[in-house]
């Protein structure tokens, strides 16, 4: 199937997709603070920069949308019927990435939660996020004024 679009009002869509401040990332900062957990957002000297970064609990949070980051057995990730080589590449090289960030973290001592887009839909919301409390609560307490 062709796309709906003309290649420059594409162009213009998908120029508005944003990487930080999305609504699922919101949902989760809005949460967790709810929760009493205090964070900082994007930071750029972590590998990966991740979403929320909760120093106290040397925790990395990252919140994927289902299609950019591959969301394998996903209803909200489907492979793009045109132009399949670029969006295929594209995807892939994303999905490595995410793994080799998650991976330099864990090295370095950081526990790293990884959020779907698609747990964040009304019916798997509230038990997603209680169950990233219990996950940030299992990490180690570090000590930050050290």
């Amino acid at each position: 199937m062709a796309d709906v679009f003309s290649k420059s009002k594409r162009s213009e869509v998908m120029s508005r997709i944003r990487s930080t401040n999305t609504r699922p990332e919101l949902i989760v900062r809005k949460f967790i603070h709810r929760e009493g957990f205090r964070y900082r957002l994007h930071v750029k000297n972590l590998q990966g920069k991740p979403d929320l970064v909760l120093p106290k609990y040397k925790t990395a949070i990252f919140i994927n949308g289902c299609f950019w980051h591959g969301h394998e057995n996903c209803n909200l990730f489907q492979m793009p019927k045109s132009n399949k080589e670029f969006w295929s590449d594209k995807i892939n090289k994303n999905i490595i990435r995410d793994k080799s960030n998650i991976a330099r973290l864990a090295e370095i001592g950081w526990k790293v939660i990884v959020i779907w887009e698609c747990q964040l839909n009304s019916v798997l919301k509230d038990t997603t996020l209680k169950n990233l409390v219990t996950d940030i609560k299992t990490a180690p307490i570090i000590d930050v004024d050290k």
